[in-house]
């Protein structure tokens, strides 16, 4: 039994007009409103692989990212939400399938559309 291809996709915000305070809550938002998502299997903050030394807190996450992972069936649906509610947010993302990685940056709807076609594209190779 073969199982289905699934992707990764790492979302960072990086409007440099926001505290990184404020890019985290954006990605804390959007964390939140994927989660009710059906076709997404699991979506969660990025764990800081170099934490500072003496850190002792339990969190230890990266400010203003989040990590998704869909099945490759379901990436259709992911892009057309996250066209929906971040084409007008400045971010860069990381889609891994495949065993490959492609990183875009997008700030406009426009950015993010030729984003998400290159993002899909790519998946579909």
């Amino acid at each position: 039994m073969t199982s289905t291809p699934t992707l990764k996709l790492t979302i960072e915000f990086i409007d440099p007009e926001l505290e990184l305070a404020q890019r985290d809550e954006q990605a804390q938002f959007l964390i939140d409103e994927l989660r009710d998502i059906d076709e997404i299997d699991t979506v969660d903050r990025v764990l800081d692989p170099n934490p500072p030394a003496g850190n002792k807190s339990a969190s230890g996450f990266l400010l203003g990212l989040l990590m998704a992972q869909v099945k490759v069936d379901n990436a259709k649906k992911l892009f057309g939400y996250l066209r929906e509610r971040l084409g007008s947010k400045s971010i860069e993302f990381t889609v891994e399938a495949n065993g490959k990685k492609l990183a875009v940056k997008a700030s406009s709807r426009e950015e993010l559309d030729y984003a998400i076609k290159a993002a899909t594209d790519f998946i579909s190779k």
